[in-house]
Protein backbone atom coordinates (compact mmCIF):
# COMPACT_ATOMS: atom_id res chain seq x y z
CA UNK A 1 0.00 0.00 0.00
CA UNK A 2 3.02 2.47 1.09
CA UNK A 3 4.71 1.72 -2.13
CA UNK A 4 1.37 2.67 -4.32
CA UNK A 5 0.60 6.04 -2.23
CA UNK A 6 1.84 9.02 -4.20
CA UNK A 7 1.05 12.75 -4.24
CA UNK A 8 0.87 13.41 -7.27
CA UNK A 9 -2.67 15.58 -6.98
CA UNK A 10 -0.73 18.40 -5.71
CA UNK A 11 2.34 18.61 -8.17
CA UNK A 12 4.45 16.56 -5.22
CA UNK A 13 6.45 13.82 -7.42
CA UNK A 14 8.90 12.88 -4.43
CA UNK A 15 9.18 9.14 -4.45
CA UNK A 16 10.00 7.94 -0.72
CA UNK A 17 6.70 8.85 1.16
CA UNK A 18 6.24 7.68 4.70
CA UNK A 19 2.93 7.65 5.56
CA UNK A 20 1.13 7.12 9.15
CA UNK A 21 4.38 5.27 10.34
CA UNK A 22 4.84 3.93 13.55
CA UNK A 23 6.60 5.94 16.28
CA UNK A 24 9.51 3.75 16.35
CA UNK A 25 10.13 4.33 12.52
CA UNK A 26 9.94 8.35 12.85
CA UNK A 27 12.20 7.96 16.29
CA UNK A 28 14.97 5.84 14.34
CA UNK A 29 14.85 8.48 11.14
CA UNK A 30 14.65 11.75 14.06
CA UNK A 31 17.67 10.37 15.85
CA UNK A 32 19.89 10.14 12.01
CA UNK A 33 18.50 13.22 10.98
CA UNK A 34 17.54 15.83 13.52
CA UNK A 35 19.91 17.97 15.29
CA UNK A 36 19.83 17.88 18.78
CA UNK A 37 17.56 15.20 19.36
CA UNK A 38 17.54 12.15 21.63
CA UNK A 39 15.71 9.72 23.68
CA UNK A 40 15.75 10.70 27.12
CA UNK A 41 15.25 8.55 30.31
CA UNK A 42 11.81 8.60 30.14
CA UNK A 43 11.91 6.92 26.67
CA UNK A 44 10.34 9.83 25.03
CA UNK A 45 11.94 11.80 22.30
CA UNK A 46 13.43 15.42 22.88
CA UNK A 47 13.95 16.94 19.52
CA UNK A 48 14.69 20.94 19.35
CA UNK A 49 11.91 23.06 16.73
CA UNK A 50 14.62 25.66 15.69
CA UNK A 51 14.45 29.03 15.69
CA UNK A 52 11.02 29.42 16.14
CA UNK A 53 9.71 28.07 19.57
CA UNK A 54 6.61 29.25 19.68
CA UNK A 55 3.61 30.23 17.34
CA UNK A 56 3.93 33.31 15.40
CA UNK A 57 0.62 35.36 15.37
CA UNK A 58 1.27 38.82 13.35
CA UNK A 59 2.31 36.23 10.39
CA UNK A 60 -0.97 34.10 10.24
CA UNK A 61 -2.98 35.32 7.45
CA UNK A 62 -6.13 34.22 6.07
CA UNK A 63 -7.19 34.56 2.05
CA UNK A 64 -9.70 37.35 1.41
CA UNK A 65 -12.27 35.28 -1.10
CA UNK A 66 -16.13 34.70 -1.66
CA UNK A 67 -17.64 32.96 0.43
CA UNK A 68 -15.99 32.98 3.67
CA UNK A 69 -14.69 36.79 3.51
CA UNK A 70 -18.04 37.20 4.59
CA UNK A 71 -18.11 35.35 7.65
CA UNK A 72 -14.65 36.03 8.76
CA UNK A 73 -13.76 38.50 11.93
CA UNK A 74 -11.34 40.84 9.48
CA UNK A 75 -8.40 42.56 11.68
CA UNK A 76 -5.18 41.73 14.14
CA UNK A 77 -6.40 38.40 14.80
CA UNK A 78 -7.26 37.47 10.89
CA UNK A 79 -5.33 39.10 8.42
CA UNK A 80 -6.51 39.20 4.90
CA UNK A 81 -3.95 37.63 2.23
CA UNK A 82 -4.89 37.97 -1.38
CA UNK A 83 -5.77 34.37 -3.55
CA UNK A 84 -2.54 35.30 -5.72
CA UNK A 85 0.08 35.53 -3.17
CA UNK A 86 -1.17 32.70 -1.29
CA UNK A 87 -0.67 30.27 -4.60
CA UNK A 88 2.88 31.98 -4.48
CA UNK A 89 3.64 30.68 -1.50
CA UNK A 90 1.81 27.34 -2.03
CA UNK A 91 3.97 27.13 -4.91
CA UNK A 92 6.98 27.78 -3.06
CA UNK A 93 6.21 25.53 -0.60
CA UNK A 94 5.64 22.20 -3.07
CA UNK A 95 8.45 23.54 -4.74
CA UNK A 96 10.60 22.81 -1.43
CA UNK A 97 8.82 19.29 -1.01
CA UNK A 98 9.73 18.71 -3.97
CA UNK A 99 13.61 18.55 -3.38
CA UNK A 100 13.21 16.18 -0.59
CA UNK A 101 14.78 13.17 -0.59
CA UNK A 102 11.93 11.58 1.55
CA UNK A 103 8.72 13.42 3.03
CA UNK A 104 6.03 12.52 5.60
CA UNK A 105 2.27 12.17 5.19
CA UNK A 106 -0.30 11.84 8.55
CA UNK A 107 -3.74 11.27 7.52
CA UNK A 108 -5.75 11.54 10.33
CA UNK A 109 -8.75 13.16 11.97
CA UNK A 110 -10.03 16.62 13.77
CA UNK A 111 -12.50 15.37 16.41
CA UNK A 112 -13.80 12.23 17.48
CA UNK A 113 -17.18 12.13 16.35
CA UNK A 114 -17.55 10.09 13.57
CA UNK A 115 -20.64 12.55 12.06
CA UNK A 116 -18.37 15.37 12.11
CA UNK A 117 -14.96 15.05 12.28
CA UNK A 118 -12.99 16.47 9.39
CA UNK A 119 -9.67 14.61 7.23
CA UNK A 120 -6.71 15.97 7.85
CA UNK A 121 -3.49 15.48 5.46
CA UNK A 122 0.05 16.56 7.03
CA UNK A 123 2.45 16.92 4.43
CA UNK A 124 6.01 17.28 5.76
CA UNK A 125 9.62 17.08 5.81
CA UNK A 126 10.71 15.88 8.97
CA UNK A 127 9.91 13.33 11.15
CA UNK A 128 9.22 15.04 14.16
CA UNK A 129 6.56 17.22 12.55
CA UNK A 130 5.07 13.64 11.47
CA UNK A 131 5.28 11.87 15.19
CA UNK A 132 4.00 15.23 16.56
CA UNK A 133 0.40 15.37 14.53
CA UNK A 134 0.44 11.41 14.49
CA UNK A 135 -0.31 12.06 18.68
CA UNK A 136 -2.39 15.18 17.83
CA UNK A 137 -4.89 14.35 15.07
CA UNK A 138 -7.29 11.27 15.89
CA UNK A 139 -5.09 8.28 14.77
CA UNK A 140 -7.15 6.20 12.28
CA UNK A 141 -7.29 2.18 12.31
CA UNK A 142 -5.96 0.53 9.80
CA UNK A 143 -9.33 0.35 7.80
CA UNK A 144 -10.00 3.84 8.38
CA UNK A 145 -6.85 4.50 6.63
CA UNK A 146 -7.15 2.02 3.81
CA UNK A 147 -10.36 4.02 2.60
CA UNK A 148 -9.58 7.76 3.83
CA UNK A 149 -9.63 8.57 0.19
CA UNK A 150 -9.24 12.82 -0.29
CA UNK A 151 -8.85 14.62 2.89
CA UNK A 152 -11.07 17.66 3.79
CA UNK A 153 -8.00 19.65 4.34
CA UNK A 154 -4.43 19.66 3.81
CA UNK A 155 -1.65 21.19 5.79
CA UNK A 156 1.89 21.75 3.56
CA UNK A 157 4.26 22.16 6.15
CA UNK A 158 7.33 23.60 4.26
CA UNK A 159 8.71 25.27 7.88
CA UNK A 160 12.05 24.92 6.76
CA UNK A 161 11.94 27.13 4.17
CA UNK A 162 11.32 30.70 4.49
CA UNK A 163 8.87 32.40 3.22
CA UNK A 164 10.26 35.70 0.17
CA UNK A 165 10.08 38.70 2.53
CA UNK A 166 9.62 40.72 -0.48
CA UNK A 167 6.56 38.82 -1.63
CA UNK A 168 3.29 41.19 -0.96
CA UNK A 169 2.10 40.90 2.48
CA UNK A 170 4.92 39.11 4.25
CA UNK A 171 5.91 40.28 7.47
CA UNK A 172 9.43 37.97 7.71
CA UNK A 173 10.50 34.94 6.88
CA UNK A 174 7.83 33.05 8.37
CA UNK A 175 4.12 32.88 6.71
CA UNK A 176 1.38 30.87 7.64
CA UNK A 177 -1.36 30.92 5.72
CA UNK A 178 -5.12 29.85 5.44
CA UNK A 179 -7.56 29.16 2.55
CA UNK A 180 -11.43 28.03 3.17
CA UNK A 181 -12.15 27.79 -0.27
CA UNK A 182 -9.25 25.62 -1.55
CA UNK A 183 -8.97 23.50 2.18
CA UNK A 184 -5.25 24.40 2.23
CA UNK A 185 -2.47 25.52 4.53
CA UNK A 186 0.43 26.53 3.98
CA UNK A 187 3.71 27.32 6.69
CA UNK A 188 6.57 28.34 5.79
CA UNK A 189 10.21 29.75 7.70
CA UNK A 190 9.06 27.93 11.23
CA UNK A 191 9.86 24.38 12.55
CA UNK A 192 7.47 25.12 15.71
CA UNK A 193 5.26 22.42 15.46
CA UNK A 194 2.16 23.48 17.21
CA UNK A 195 1.50 25.91 13.76
CA UNK A 196 0.27 22.62 12.79
CA UNK A 197 -2.39 21.68 15.53
CA UNK A 198 -3.52 25.45 15.81
CA UNK A 199 -4.25 25.41 12.40
CA UNK A 200 -6.14 22.53 12.54
CA UNK A 201 -8.22 24.22 15.21
CA UNK A 202 -8.70 27.96 13.33
CA UNK A 203 -10.04 25.42 10.72
CA UNK A 204 -12.50 23.40 13.23
CA UNK A 205 -13.66 27.15 14.52
CA UNK A 206 -14.58 28.04 10.96
CA UNK A 207 -16.26 25.21 9.89
CA UNK A 208 -18.47 23.83 13.02
CA UNK A 209 -19.99 26.98 13.94
CA UNK A 210 -21.44 26.55 10.45
CA UNK A 211 -23.51 23.21 10.98
CA UNK A 212 -24.58 25.12 14.78
CA UNK A 213 -21.37 23.30 16.59
CA UNK A 214 -19.40 25.50 19.32
CA UNK A 215 -15.87 24.85 19.06
CA UNK A 216 -14.37 25.71 22.50
CA UNK A 217 -10.63 26.37 23.93
CA UNK A 218 -10.91 24.41 26.56
CA UNK A 219 -10.72 21.41 28.81
CA UNK A 220 -13.60 18.89 29.69
CA UNK A 221 -13.77 16.18 32.13
CA UNK A 222 -16.66 13.80 33.33
CA UNK A 223 -17.62 12.28 36.36
CA UNK A 224 -18.65 9.40 37.50
CA UNK A 225 -22.27 10.46 36.89
CA UNK A 226 -21.90 11.03 33.12
CA UNK A 227 -21.69 14.59 34.26
CA UNK A 228 -19.79 16.44 32.00
CA UNK A 229 -17.32 19.67 32.75
CA UNK A 230 -15.57 22.51 30.48
CA UNK A 231 -12.99 24.29 31.79
CA UNK A 232 -11.90 27.41 30.12
CA UNK A 233 -8.79 29.54 31.11
CA UNK A 234 -5.75 31.79 29.83
CA UNK A 235 -2.08 30.26 30.99
CA UNK A 236 -1.85 30.78 34.84
CA UNK A 237 -5.24 30.21 35.95
CA UNK A 238 -5.27 26.35 36.75
CA UNK A 239 -7.10 24.92 33.73
CA UNK A 240 -5.04 22.02 33.15
CA UNK A 241 -4.60 21.63 36.89
CA UNK A 242 -8.25 21.78 37.69
CA UNK A 243 -9.63 19.49 34.91
CA UNK A 244 -6.79 16.89 35.31
CA UNK A 245 -9.10 15.60 38.09
CA UNK A 246 -7.96 11.85 38.95
CA UNK A 247 -11.59 10.96 40.22
CA UNK A 248 -12.87 12.20 36.96
CA UNK A 249 -12.36 10.72 33.31
CA UNK A 250 -10.12 13.51 31.10
CA UNK A 251 -12.34 13.80 27.76
CA UNK A 252 -9.75 16.49 26.81
CA UNK A 253 -7.19 18.93 27.98
CA UNK A 254 -7.66 21.88 25.32
CA UNK A 255 -9.91 21.76 22.25
CA UNK A 256 -13.43 20.46 22.09
CA UNK A 257 -16.87 20.57 20.20
CA UNK A 258 -20.42 20.73 21.53
CA UNK A 259 -22.66 19.51 18.89
CA UNK A 260 -26.42 18.48 19.04
CA UNK A 261 -25.11 15.33 20.52
CA UNK A 262 -23.13 16.13 23.21
CA UNK A 263 -19.26 17.39 23.51
CA UNK A 264 -16.23 15.72 21.69
CA UNK A 265 -12.83 16.24 21.91
CA UNK A 266 -11.16 17.85 18.73
CA UNK A 267 -7.79 16.15 19.42
CA UNK A 268 -6.03 12.73 19.92
CA UNK A 269 -3.92 13.69 21.80
CA UNK A 270 -2.02 16.32 24.46
CA UNK A 271 0.18 18.83 23.97
CA UNK A 272 1.08 20.24 27.69
CA UNK A 273 3.52 22.60 29.15
CA UNK A 274 6.39 21.06 30.86
CA UNK A 275 8.00 24.04 32.40
CA UNK A 276 8.70 23.03 35.80
CA UNK A 277 6.96 20.21 35.68
CA UNK A 278 7.11 17.62 38.74
CA UNK A 279 5.23 14.52 39.45
CA UNK A 280 4.16 15.88 42.84
CA UNK A 281 2.33 18.67 40.44
CA UNK A 282 1.01 17.30 37.66
CA UNK A 283 1.52 13.40 38.10
CA UNK A 284 -0.67 12.70 35.23
CA UNK A 285 1.13 14.52 32.85
CA UNK A 286 4.91 13.52 34.10
CA UNK A 287 3.98 10.07 33.90
CA UNK A 288 2.72 10.28 30.10
CA UNK A 289 6.34 11.73 29.07
CA UNK A 290 7.15 8.25 27.92
CA UNK A 291 8.00 6.46 24.97
CA UNK A 292 6.08 7.84 22.01
CA UNK A 293 6.03 11.39 23.60
CA UNK A 294 7.73 14.11 21.16
CA UNK A 295 9.29 16.91 23.98
CA UNK A 296 10.01 19.79 23.03
CA UNK A 297 13.11 22.53 23.67
CA UNK A 298 13.90 20.87 26.86
CA UNK A 299 17.55 20.45 28.54
CA UNK A 300 18.71 17.51 29.34
CA UNK A 301 21.78 15.68 30.66
CA UNK A 302 23.88 14.29 28.53
CA UNK A 303 24.61 11.11 30.18
CA UNK A 304 22.26 10.49 32.23
CA UNK A 305 19.71 11.54 29.89
CA UNK A 306 17.52 13.20 32.73
CA UNK A 307 15.35 16.01 31.62
CA UNK A 308 15.59 19.49 33.52
CA UNK A 309 12.15 20.78 33.52
CA UNK A 310 13.34 23.81 35.59
CA UNK A 311 15.68 24.83 32.26
CA UNK A 312 14.29 27.70 30.16
CA UNK A 313 17.60 28.36 28.70
CA UNK A 314 15.96 27.40 24.78
CA UNK A 315 12.47 28.67 25.75
CA UNK A 316 10.16 29.01 28.86
CA UNK A 317 7.62 27.33 26.35
CA UNK A 318 8.89 23.97 26.33
CA UNK A 319 5.90 21.37 25.62
CA UNK A 320 4.91 17.63 25.69
CA UNK A 321 3.08 15.91 23.27
CA UNK A 322 1.37 12.68 23.89
CA UNK A 323 -1.58 10.23 22.73
CA UNK A 324 -4.30 11.22 24.95
CA UNK A 325 -4.73 7.05 26.13
CA UNK A 326 -1.27 8.29 28.06
CA UNK A 327 -3.41 9.43 31.02
CA UNK A 328 -4.92 7.18 32.65
CA UNK A 329 -7.84 8.37 33.38
CA UNK A 330 -8.87 9.50 29.81
CA UNK A 331 -12.39 8.69 28.77
CA UNK A 332 -11.83 6.87 25.48
CA UNK A 333 -13.10 7.48 23.06
CA UNK A 334 -13.19 10.89 23.77
CA UNK A 335 -16.60 12.03 23.64
CA UNK A 336 -19.55 13.10 26.25
CA UNK A 337 -22.85 14.21 26.74
CA UNK A 338 -23.97 17.45 27.61
CA UNK A 339 -22.16 20.13 29.84
CA UNK A 340 -23.88 20.45 33.18
CA UNK A 341 -20.80 22.75 34.32
CA UNK A 342 -19.08 25.50 32.70
CA UNK A 343 -16.40 27.19 34.60
CA UNK A 344 -14.45 30.40 33.44
CA UNK A 345 -11.01 30.34 35.22
CA UNK A 346 -9.01 33.49 36.18
CA UNK A 347 -6.19 34.36 38.09
CA UNK A 348 -7.19 37.96 39.26
CA UNK A 349 -3.83 39.65 40.67
CA UNK A 350 -5.87 42.79 41.58
CA UNK A 351 -7.35 40.45 44.40
CA UNK A 352 -11.16 41.66 44.23
CA UNK A 353 -13.45 39.29 42.36
CA UNK A 354 -14.86 36.43 44.57
CA UNK A 355 -13.69 32.73 44.49
CA UNK A 356 -16.55 31.89 43.15
CA UNK A 357 -19.37 33.57 41.39
CA UNK A 358 -22.87 32.26 39.85
CA UNK A 359 -23.68 33.44 36.05
CA UNK A 360 -26.33 34.37 34.36
CA UNK A 361 -26.13 33.05 30.30
CA UNK A 362 -26.14 36.84 29.75
CA UNK A 363 -23.32 37.32 32.23
CA UNK A 364 -21.50 33.96 30.78
CA UNK A 365 -21.31 35.42 27.39
CA UNK A 366 -20.45 38.96 28.24
CA UNK A 367 -17.42 37.16 30.61
CA UNK A 368 -16.79 34.46 27.82
CA UNK A 369 -15.98 37.09 25.64
CA UNK A 370 -13.98 39.08 27.76
CA UNK A 371 -12.15 35.80 28.48
CA UNK A 372 -10.22 37.81 31.24
CA UNK A 373 -7.13 37.11 33.71
CA UNK A 374 -4.76 39.14 35.25
CA UNK A 375 -1.02 38.33 35.61
CA UNK A 376 1.11 40.00 38.35
CA UNK A 377 3.76 43.01 38.17
CA UNK A 378 6.66 42.55 36.02
CA UNK A 379 9.60 44.11 37.17
CA UNK A 380 11.79 44.00 34.76
CA UNK A 381 9.74 47.48 32.81
CA UNK A 382 8.91 49.00 36.47
CA UNK A 383 5.57 47.68 36.50
CA UNK A 384 4.14 47.77 40.39
CA UNK A 385 0.58 46.89 39.50
CA UNK A 386 -1.59 43.69 38.18
CA UNK A 387 -1.82 43.90 34.53
CA UNK A 388 -5.38 43.26 32.97
CA UNK A 389 -5.01 40.10 29.69
CA UNK A 390 -7.76 39.81 27.75
CA UNK A 391 -8.77 37.03 25.05
CA UNK A 392 -12.31 36.95 23.34
CA UNK A 393 -13.29 33.37 24.20
CA UNK A 394 -10.54 32.28 26.08
CA UNK A 395 -8.71 31.96 22.90
CA UNK A 396 -8.75 34.83 20.30
CA UNK A 397 -5.67 34.42 18.26
CA UNK A 398 -8.20 30.70 16.74
CA UNK A 399 -11.14 32.76 16.55
CA UNK A 400 -12.42 32.64 13.03
CA UNK A 401 -15.96 34.49 13.24
CA UNK A 402 -16.77 37.74 15.52
CA UNK A 403 -16.61 36.56 19.48
CA UNK A 404 -20.31 37.56 20.05
CA UNK A 405 -21.46 34.05 17.50
CA UNK A 406 -19.34 32.10 19.46
CA UNK A 407 -21.48 33.31 23.12
CA UNK A 408 -24.16 33.62 21.83
CA UNK A 409 -23.69 30.22 20.86
CA UNK A 410 -22.70 29.47 24.20
CA UNK A 411 -25.59 30.61 26.26
CA UNK A 412 -28.06 28.98 23.40
CA UNK A 413 -26.81 25.77 24.19
CA UNK A 414 -26.50 26.15 27.57
CA UNK A 415 -30.53 27.28 28.10
CA UNK A 416 -31.17 24.37 26.15
CA UNK A 417 -29.24 21.66 27.73
CA UNK A 418 -29.62 23.28 31.95
CA UNK A 419 -26.10 24.07 32.16
CA UNK A 420 -24.26 26.36 34.79
CA UNK A 421 -21.80 28.63 34.32
CA UNK A 422 -19.76 30.11 36.77
CA UNK A 423 -16.29 32.47 37.20
CA UNK A 424 -14.05 31.21 40.16
CA UNK A 425 -10.89 33.20 40.44
CA UNK A 426 -7.69 31.22 41.34
CA UNK A 427 -5.68 34.21 42.18
CA UNK A 428 -5.77 36.80 45.01
CA UNK A 429 -7.38 37.42 48.24
CA UNK A 430 -6.90 39.77 51.08
CA UNK A 431 -5.31 42.11 48.51
CA UNK A 432 -3.91 42.43 45.07
CA UNK A 433 -0.20 40.73 44.13
CA UNK A 434 2.26 41.84 46.72
CA UNK A 435 -0.28 42.54 49.98
CA UNK A 436 -3.05 39.84 49.82
CA UNK A 437 -1.71 36.17 49.26
CA UNK A 438 -2.71 33.27 46.37
CA UNK A 439 -6.16 31.63 46.76
CA UNK A 440 -5.13 28.07 48.16
CA UNK A 441 -5.47 25.52 45.75
CA UNK A 442 -7.18 23.57 48.70
CA UNK A 443 -10.11 26.19 48.82
CA UNK A 444 -10.26 25.99 44.60
CA UNK A 445 -10.61 22.03 44.70
CA UNK A 446 -13.56 22.21 47.24
CA UNK A 447 -15.29 24.69 45.27
CA UNK A 448 -14.75 22.78 41.79
CA UNK A 449 -15.97 19.80 44.01
CA UNK A 450 -19.57 21.92 45.04
CA UNK A 451 -20.17 22.69 41.61
CA UNK A 452 -19.71 19.20 40.90
CA UNK A 453 -21.71 17.78 43.81
CA UNK A 454 -24.79 20.58 42.68
CA UNK A 455 -24.25 21.74 46.20
CA UNK A 456 -23.18 25.49 45.01
CA UNK A 457 -26.05 25.29 42.99
CA UNK A 458 -28.54 25.35 46.07
CA UNK A 459 -26.46 27.62 47.99
CA UNK A 460 -27.55 31.29 49.09
CA UNK A 461 -26.02 33.91 47.46
CA UNK A 462 -25.99 37.81 47.03
CA UNK A 463 -25.07 40.10 44.52
CA UNK A 464 -21.59 41.61 43.59
CA UNK A 465 -22.60 45.43 43.57
CA UNK A 466 -20.42 46.27 40.94
CA UNK A 467 -20.12 42.87 38.79
CA UNK A 468 -23.81 41.94 39.26
CA UNK A 469 -23.13 38.33 39.58
CA UNK A 470 -23.93 36.31 42.06
CA UNK A 471 -21.62 35.15 44.79
CA UNK A 472 -22.31 32.15 47.33
CA UNK A 473 -22.26 32.54 50.86
CA UNK A 474 -21.00 29.27 51.92
CA UNK A 475 -19.24 26.26 50.27
CA UNK A 476 -18.16 23.16 52.27
CA UNK A 477 -14.68 23.43 53.14
CA UNK A 478 -13.82 27.07 52.32
CA UNK A 479 -14.19 30.17 54.86
CA UNK A 480 -16.85 32.03 54.36
CA UNK A 481 -14.78 35.21 54.60
CA UNK A 482 -12.87 33.47 51.21
CA UNK A 483 -16.25 33.74 49.65
CA UNK A 484 -16.94 37.62 50.02
CA UNK A 485 -13.04 39.30 48.90
CA UNK A 486 -14.61 42.52 50.81
CA UNK A 487 -13.88 41.26 54.21
CA UNK A 488 -10.36 39.76 53.47
CA UNK A 489 -8.71 43.41 52.65
CA UNK A 490 -7.99 45.03 55.70
CA UNK A 491 -8.48 48.52 53.93
CA UNK A 492 -12.50 47.78 52.17
CA UNK A 493 -11.98 51.83 51.01
CA UNK A 494 -8.86 50.27 48.81
CA UNK A 495 -10.61 47.20 48.38
CA UNK A 496 -13.84 49.75 46.78
CA UNK A 497 -11.37 51.55 44.56
CA UNK A 498 -9.45 48.26 43.06
CA UNK A 499 -12.94 46.85 42.46
CA UNK A 500 -14.02 50.00 40.01
CA UNK A 501 -10.68 49.81 38.88
CA UNK A 502 -11.08 46.60 37.46
CA UNK A 503 -14.52 47.32 35.92
CA UNK A 504 -13.08 50.12 33.74
CA UNK A 505 -10.97 48.11 32.51
CA UNK A 506 -13.49 45.45 31.31
CA UNK A 507 -15.40 48.21 30.13
CA UNK A 508 -12.83 49.43 28.18
CA UNK A 509 -11.89 46.29 26.88
CA UNK A 510 -15.17 45.58 25.84
CA UNK A 511 -15.64 48.64 23.62
CA UNK A 512 -13.90 46.54 20.48
CA UNK A 513 -16.51 44.06 20.69
CA UNK A 514 -20.13 45.93 20.95
CA UNK A 515 -20.94 46.81 17.41
CA UNK A 516 -21.04 43.08 17.29
CA UNK A 517 -22.67 42.21 20.05
CA UNK A 518 -26.44 41.93 20.77
CA UNK A 519 -27.52 45.11 23.82
CA UNK A 520 -28.20 42.86 26.08
CA UNK A 521 -24.61 41.41 26.04
CA UNK A 522 -22.97 44.62 27.12
CA UNK A 523 -25.27 45.58 29.64
CA UNK A 524 -24.19 42.02 31.03
CA UNK A 525 -21.14 43.78 31.89
CA UNK A 526 -19.98 45.71 35.66
CA UNK A 527 -21.86 48.92 36.37
CA UNK A 528 -20.19 51.61 37.99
Amino acid sequence: MAAQFNLEQYGINVSDIIRNSSPARLYEIALGSEKGSAIVNSGALAIVSGAKTGRSPKDKRLVDSAPSNQDIWWGDVNIKLDEHTFMINRERAIDYLNTREMIYVVDGFAGWSTTHRLKVRIICTRAYHALFMHNMLVRPTTEELENFGDPDYVIYNAGLFPANRHTSHMTSKTSVDLSFEKGEFVILGTGYAGEMKKGVFTIMNYLMPKKNILSMHCSCNEGDNEDVSLFFGLSGTGKTTLSADPRRKLIGDDEHCWSDEGVFNIEGGCYAKCIDLTHEKEPEIYDAIRYGTVLENVIYDKDSRKVDYTNSSITENTRAAYPIEYINNAKIPCQGGHPKNIVFLTCDAFGVLPPVSKLTPTQAMYHFISGYTAKVAGTEMGVTEPQATFSACFGAAFLVWHPSKYAEMLAEKMEKHGAKAWLVNTGWSGGAYGEGSRMKLSYTRAIIDAIHSGNLAQAQTVPDPVFKFEVPTTCENVPESILQPRQTWSNPKKYDETLSKLARLFQNNFTQYESGCKAEIVDAGPKL
